[in-house]
């Protein structure tokens, strides 16, 4: 069947290999870049993103969202979570109810709610369910063994995602809280920012665990306090992708951390963010406006933002952990 995934960018394209897997699967990958379409067309590859990888003959590129969504029996949504309403806009036209798979992460910036919903109230679809884990792309690419957790609004739409997604080397496992898993995947982001924020500052992994720790407590609180449920933190989108994205370089979110922690230099931080996509950045002021339109007070969160966006001194991090309650 035709599977359409909209979006080219690393994740995109370890889940389309996952999906190409499956014999009966063609995929067809959106892009706006039309570069992308013209190399792809010459090599199969998007050197961009990965130099060394030929992507097989089920995988295809355009940058039409209607041969995109034109007969397409199943959509993965895969950009940065700022796009994601404006991605919806645009495929709207073309729309069929046709079941949905997001595994962007984040907050969605102008309305402050969870990607599902926006999703759900910009297509008027119920068929919509969303994937969070520890799986970085080039993991995918790879072929290592990995595992998602997948929430959705029913159950129809989990089944035929976990059919054409799940393979010898990807694990999903099924979760019934579509809220704490989104939650989950937008908070650690903001998390592993700290957490690169404390290895650049040069404090050691004892303090980074320090903060991991801190930090699941919190992420069960909201959870809870935006209707979730709190044993979603034990799931592989919680403490398994928090672990993962705190400890990695393989991680922008991390990477982005430790630039802020290791230099003073605001050309530097704002050169990364430039070249680098920083889902966490985005999210972190998301999360933080949402949690204060709900009058919900999580002051590490707000510690992160004060650093990252308003020039705080990182080194408040680690007194803030010490003199935490």
């Amino acid at each position: 069947m035709k599977i359409t995934v909209i979006g080219t960018g690393a994740y995109s394209i370890g889940i389309a290999l996952m999906l190409a897997k499956k014999h009966d699967n063609n995929i067809m990958m959106w892009t706006e870049n039309e570069n992308y379409v013209e190399e792809f067309n010459k090599t199969r590859k998007i050197s961009k993103i990965f130099d060394n990888v030929v992507l097989p003959e089920k995988i295809n590129i355009t940058n039409s969202y209607k041969e995109a969504m034109d007969n397409t029996s199943l959509i993965f949504l895969i950009t940065s979570a700022k796009y994601i309403l404006s991605v919806c806009e645009n495929i709207k036209p073309y729309y069929k109810n046709t079941p949905i798979c997001i595994a962007s992460k984040g907050i969605e910036h102008t309305t402050l709610s969870t990607l599902s919903s926006l999703v759900k109230n910009t297509l008027h679809t119920n068929n919509i369910c969303v994937i969070s884990g520890p799986t970085f792309a080039i993991d995918l690419v790879n072929n290592e063994p990995a595992a998602l957790a997948i929430a959705g609004l029913n159950k129809k739409t989990v089944d035929i995602v976990k059919d054409n997604l799940a393979n010898e080397s990807l694990k999903l496992r099924v979760s019934r809280d579509i809220i704490g898993i989104q939650l989950c995947g937008s908070v650690k982001n903001i998390v592993a920012i700290a957490a690169g924020i404390l290895k650049g500052l040069g404090y050691s992994e004892s303090t980074q665990a320090f903060l991991i720790n801190e930090s699941l407590h919190d992420m069960k609180n909201i959870i809870h306090a935006l209707g979730g449920k709190k044993k979603t933190i034990l799931s592989f989108a919680g403490i398994g992708d928090l672990l993962l994205t705190c400890s990695s370089t393989k991680s922008r979110n991390y990477s982005f951390g430790y630039v802020i922690g290791s230099t003073k230099d605001k050309n530097k931080i704002d050169e990364f963010l430039k070249n680098n996509t920083v889902e966490g950045y985005y999210t972190l002021n998301s999360v933080y406006k949402m949690l204060q339109k709900k009058g919900i007070e999580i002051p590490l969160i707000t510690l992160i933002n004060n650093i990252v966006c308003n020039g705080q001194n990182p080194n408040d991090l680690a007194e803030f952990l010490i003199n935490k309650a």
